[in-house]
Order: structure tokens, then C-alpha cells, then sequence
């Protein structure tokens, strides 16, 4: 089975953020990764981390005014100062935490704006980001997500988040792989697994049930069948990385929830 994550932003709610390392190890996590952590000083997650062997996986950098809809800066001409003075904050994070990547959110196409002048901008910081990125040691990640969660969202596709990575040309910039949306946008995702997993493209799986967004056990993903697809590959081309688990419990917020949802998870152990 491949290395699996917690999601601690969805995971574990219903204990305090600081908490749910030790519930997330408590259960047989060895990595975490979360939304944003910045609410929080990196030296106590950092503390976290260390108290209960975790390793974070990933992050994301500062999205904007995340409360007030916004989902990511970096495609927007008039934000870019406001951009690269978030990812500078998340390379600090990410260096107090060890975290190897870091995922930019593209950002919501404003009505009536050039697809070609957003599409320009997001490119220029994702190469100055895969950059600074490059010089600390870390990776950048991209990740298409379905515009029925994110409507308007810039970057939707497997297709054209593997072209991006291309174009710009910088080692350390991925493609995040989440089979959820991969699955609402597209389907056809083994196959997806199978073509884009060894390109060395790839720098991170997630995955949630479809289409609620809940255990990867319930929804119309099969996913021991997925899951053995990327261990095969991975095997195949030699890819070691991490299989994030970004999906809301059934149970919501009540005692036990997230543990009494991870029966996928034992199964397969």
C-alpha cells in the first residue's frame, strides 16, 4: 500500500488543530499535511511534529482572503506582489517544518477577464516561486480541482496541468493528483495513473470518495483497485511519494469519527 497522510485540516475535527497530530500518529499516520497553517507559529507544529514522528508532506501557500471566497492569488495580474510575499512566508513555514512541497493554488477567474493575460501571470509566478522554491530545496505543486467545488477555478484538467508543468520547464514544479477531482472533471483514472505517474511529473496523490467528498470507501471510485494501480506503477518507475487523505468524515465532528472512518485504511495495511 502506498504511504498515506492526514489531512489535519479535514481530519480530526473534532480536535483542536494542535491535537490532531497526535490523534493522526495515534492511528497509524507517519505524514500529515494540512490546508494553511499559518495561524498557528511554525515552531509549535514543528514541536508537534517531533513529539509524535510525523513528517509533513505538504502545505499550501496563503491563498488570499480564503473567508471571503477567494481560492488562491497567483493567476491574478494585480496580486502578484501580495503573491510572492505569501510564498516567501510559506518557504519560511516550510522550512521550520521540514516540508518537502508546497501547493499554489491558482486562483478564480475574475468575470471578464483574459484567460491569456491570467494564464500569463500564473505561469510567471509559478516559475519565480519553482525558483525561490528550487534554492531552499522544495517543490512546487499545481493541482487541477473541479469547478463544481471551485467554480471558475483556472486550472481544471489533468491534461493541461501536466502542459503547464512542461512549458515552464523547472525540475522541482509537480502536478498534484487528486484522484477526487481527477474523477469529477474526467474519470478515466487508472488510466490517468498509468500515463502520467511515470513522466516524473507527478509529485503527490490525494484522494476522497465521489462524489460526497467523504471515506474513499464509499462513492463510485473503487479505490483498493486504485490504490494497487499506484503501487504498481510506482514499482515500475521507481516513484516514492505520499498518498494525501483530503476528504471530510462521514461522522463529521463527533468523538471517534475520523478513526471509526479508516476501516479502508486497515484493510489494505
Amino acid at each position: 500500500m502506498p504511504r498515506f497522510a492526514a489531512n489535519i485540516s479535514l481530519l480530526y475535527n473534532e480536535h483542536a488543530f494542535l491535537d490532531r497530530f497526535a490523534a493522526a500518529a495515534s492511528d497509524g499516520f507517519q505524514g500529515v499535511e494540512c490546508l494553511f497553517p499559518y495561524a498557528f507559529a511554525a515552531q509549535d507544529l514543528a514541536q508537534r511534529l517531533r513529539d509524535n514522528g510525523l513528517q509533513q508532506v505538504l502545505i499550501n501557500a496563503p491563498p488570499g482572503n480564503w473567508e471571503a471566497g477567494e481560492r488562491g492569488i497567483a493567476c491574478l495580474p494585480q496580486r502578484q506582489v501580495e503573491f510572492r510575499d505569501g510564498f516567501a512566508r510559506a518557504l519560511d513555514y516550510a522550512a521550520a517544518l521540514d516540508c518537502p512541497r508546497i501547493h499554489v493554488l491558482a486562483g478564480l477567474a475574475p468575470a471578464g477577464a483574459e484567460r491569456a493575460a491570467l494564464q500569463a501571470t500564473y505561469e510567471a509566478n509559478l516559475a519565480w516561486a519553482a525558483e525561490q522554491a528550487g534554492n531552499a530545496g522544495r517543490d512546487v505543486m499545481v493541482e487541477p480541482i473541479n469547478p463544481r467545488d471551485f467554480p471558475g477555478y483556472l486550472l481544471n484538467r489533468q491534461d493541461a496541468a501536466h502542459a503547464l508543468v512542461q512549458r515552464i520547464a523547472a525540475p522541482n514544479l509537480k502536478v498534484q493528483f487528486d484522484l477526487y477531482h481527477c474523477q469529477i472533471v474526467e474519470g478515466d483514472v487508472a488510466s490517468k495513473i498509468r500515463q502520467y505517474l511515470p513522466t516524473g511529473r507527478v509529485g503527490h496523490f490525494q484522494i476522497a470518495g465521489v462524489p460526497e467528498r467523504h471515506e474513499p470507501d464509499v462513492g463510485e471510485l473503487h479505490y483498493p483497485y486504485l490504490l494497487n494501480v499506484i503501487d504498481e506503477v510506482a514499482a515500475q518507475c521507481g516513484w516514492v511519494g505520499w498518498v494525501g487523505c483530503e476528504y471530510r468524515p462521514r461522522l463529521g465532528a463527533t468523538p471517534g469519527a475520523t478513526t471509526q472512518g479508516l476501516g479502508w485504511m486497515r484493510q489494505g495495511a
